[in-house]
């Protein structure tokens, strides 16, 4: 049958009015719809309702008074006909009183639509009607739909899964991505549950749950032309990207601690969200510069051209040698730079987002002193680690393995923490 297993609809439900006014049988009915009989007649009798004022019981209504011959139920010397009585109503005192059913409500069609004797009927009258049935319907769904799907026994087993892990810093996509076998619910639903606090840990547990700000309206402001910013700016990017779609990109930035003390330089291959972190001494030209010139000796010139060929980044003081890093000291060119518009850090908004791990673990206003490039390295491969909805519930690791060369995993000793260990909070680094 084309219609099995689907609900019915508004318009299938006013066919099925119109049939029953028409007189038409349930095998009729069932077979337009594409339905299964019984299906048809579990709606009606579901979906009737009495219809109009008529008293459901009454003298009118006994099964026996067209051949009652009762007498003498109030005095035991009454020779009247009781059902004749003008003193008292006997179905209310007559212990044989029953209600007589009509025929038509315990068999098809369980309803009075198309009945001819429905005007001198003085019974009950149930009728069906598609708005009412379907209204009906909707509050059904609604209400089956409201609250928790879950016992009290699968809502403590989910509680013991979900909490410790994000206790330690994980967010539920991540979970989720690696638990979905053990989780009984949507990925929407498990925040649902957390709206409502239904598990030890809280909304404020949560890594961004409760950071979210009101986005502020920038004015776009003019661009300025400065020297190391010609044939780089973003439209160049963007038309260079338009004739080489399929070439990697790499975003560049940094992020402070305190001023004047060490910062962290980021590399973000936005194809497959893979971060790479630097500990620099000092956010400087030169501190930038030595990066670049370690991995490209380490990788070689090859290699370095193959995973760097366009980088994109902002306007900071640190970046505006664009020739140290473009070029190699023999003025062969390395990779290409280019520099997004001022105020306009949604040009490279992948880097940007991916900051937000780094500050779980190192919050803003903390002090970059006490980092090393080995603890720099174990955050670096925690964040990593992490499954992203963007990427189908892959973590940049895994993706990562796949697109980029096996030389940058061992020079930057990239390692794929276990799901269940991923740790971000600050606590990481002690």
């Amino acid at each position: 049958m084309l219609g099995k297993g689907k609900h019915l609809t508004l318009e299938e439900r006013h066919y099925i009015e119109d049939a029953l006014n028409e007189q038409h049988s349930l095998k009729e009915i069932a077979k337009k719809l594409s339905k299964d009989p019984t299906t048809i007649s579990k709606e009606i009798k579901r979906n009737r309702h009495l219809s109009g004022k008529k008293r459901t019981v009454g003298p009118a209504t006994c099964s026996a008074r067209k051949y009652c011959q009762v007498k003498g139920i109030c005095y035991d010397d009454c020779d009247s006909l009781c059902k004749k009585c003008q003193m008292t109503n006997c179905y209310k005192i007559c212990p044989e009183y029953q209600v007589k059913q009509c025929p038509r409500l315990e068999r098809f069609p369980h309803v009075c639509n198309g009945c001819e004797q429905i005007i001198p009927c003085k019974r009950a009258k149930f009728k069906y009607r598609a708005k009412v049935a379907y209204t009906q319907y909707e509050e059904d769904k609604s209400q089956s739909r409201q609250g928790i799907f879950l016992s009290k026994e699968e809502l403590d087993t989910l509680d013991d899964l979900i909490s410790p892990l994000v206790l330690k810093g994980q967010s539920l996509a991540h979970i989720y991505a690696h638990h979905k076998d053990e989780i009984r619910c949507s990925k929407r639903t498990l925040y649902t549950y957390f709206e409502q606090n239904l598990f030890t840990a809280r909304n404020i547990d949560l890594p961004r749950k409760v950071k979210y700000k009101p986005r502020k309206i920038v004015q776009k402001q003019g661009v300025k032309k400065s020297q190391h910013r010609i044939n780089r700016t973003y439209k160049d990017y963007l038309d260079y990207m338009k004739e080489n779609p399929d070439t990697q990109v790499v975003e560049m930035d940094t992020v402070y601690g305190k001023k004047g003390e060490k910062c962290l330089l980021t590399l973000l291959f936005k194809k497959s969200s893979l971060m790479l972190i630097f500990l620099l001494d000092a956010c400087s030209q030169e501190a930038v510069e030595g990066v670049f010139n370690t991995l490209y000796s380490s990788l070689g010139a090859e290699n370095f051209r193959k995973l760097f060929p366009v980088i994109l980044t902002d306007n900071g003081s640190e970046f505006k040698a664009p020739e140290s890093i473009e070029f190699d000291s023999n003025h062969e060119r390395k990779t290409r730079l280019y520099y997004c518009d001022p105020m306009a850090s949604h040009q490279k908004g992948a880097i940007e987002k991916n900051h937000e791990f780094i500050r779980y673990i190192l919050p803003k206003g903390k002090s970059f002193k006490h980092l090393t490039p080995d603890k720099v390295t174990l955050m670096t491969n925690h964040i990593n680690s992490v499954a992203r909805a963007k990427l189908n519930d892959l973590t940049p690791f895994k993706l990562a393995q796949l697109l980029l060369d096996k030389s940058l995993f061992d020079l930057c000793h990239l390692e794929l923490i276990p799901s269940d260990e991923v740790f971000l909070k600050p606590s990481l680094l002690k």
